[in-house]
C-alpha cells in the first residue's frame, strides 16, 4: 500500500527586500542555498529556477531548506503575480518535480575555493576562521529568516568583504544591517576588524 502523501501547503512571507518575496513551503526542498542571479546558471543546475525564470517578472531565485525567495522586476507589482506564482511552485513541489541537480554544492565550492585561492596563513588564518565562524553562527540564521543569504569573501588589512545573497541582494535595508549589525558585531569579537563591505552576490 503505497505511503500517503502529506498535501503540500506554501505560503508568502516578506522580506525586508521590497522586490523579493519568501515562498516557504512544509518540504525540505534543498539543504543548502542555492542562489540563481541568472538564468544561465538557472539552466544547468536546477529545474524549479529555470521554470520561475520563464515567468517575464523573476529576476532572481534564491533556494534553500523549505522556501523558495522569488525577485521580481521592479515593474511589476506583487498583487499581479504572487497568486500565479504560489500556485505554479505549489504544483511544482507537489508533483515531486526536480528542484536542484546533484552536483551543484560540489560545483559550486570549487568555484568558490578557486575565488578564494590566496590563502589565509598565520595571524590572518586564525582572524579569518574566527571571522566565518562568527558569521556563520549569528549572521546567516538571521538573514536566512529573511530569505537571503550571506558569505564570507575575503579579509584585508582590517576590512571584511561579504557577499550578499538572495533577498539580501539590492535590499535597501541590508546595508543598516551590515553596517549596524554585522560590522558591530565583528568588531567587538575581533578587534583587529576595521570595517565590513559587500558585493552583491
Amino acid at each position: 500500500m503505497e505511503a500517503v502523501k502529506s498535501p503540500v501547503m506554501l505560503y508568502t512571507e516578506q522580506t525586508p527586500n521590497p522586490e523579493s518575496l519568501k515562498f516557504v513551503t512544509n518540504k525540505m526542498l534543498y539543504r543548502g542555498t542555492a542562489d540563481f542571479k541568472e538564468e544561465s546558471l538557472a539552466s544547468v543546475w536546477s529545474e524549479l529556477a529555470t521554470a520561475l525564470y520563464a515567468f517575464p517578472y523573476v529576476k532572481g531565485v534564491y533556494i534553500c531548506n523549505n522556501f523558495v525567495t522569488v525577485t521580481k522586476e521592479f515593474t511589476y507589482a506583487w498583487d499581479d503575480i504572487m497568486l500565479q506564482l504560489k500556485e505554479f511552485i505549489k504544483s511544482y513541489v507537489s508533483d515531486d518535480r526536480s528542484i536542484i541537480k546533484d552536483g551543484f554544492d560540489e560545483a559550486m565550492a570549487e568555484i568558490e575555493s578557486k575565488a578564494s585561492e590566496h590563502m589565509y596563513t598565520g595571524e590572518d588564518g586564525e582572524l579569518v576562521k574566527k571571522i566565518k565562524d562568527l558569521i556563520d553562527t549569528y549572521v546567516k540564521p538571521a538573514v536566512e529568516m529573511d530569505g537571503g543569504n550571506i558569505e564570507f569573501k575575503s579579509y584585508e588589512n582590517g576590512i571584511v568583504t561579504v557577499v550578499l545573497q538572495g533577498s539580501c541582494s539590492g535590499c535597501p535595508s541590508s546595508t543598516v544591517t551590515l553596517k549596524s549589525g554585522i560590522e558591530g558585531m565583528l568588531k567587538r569579537m575581533v578587534p583587529e576588524v576595521k570595517e565590513v563591505v559587500s558585493e552583491m552576490g
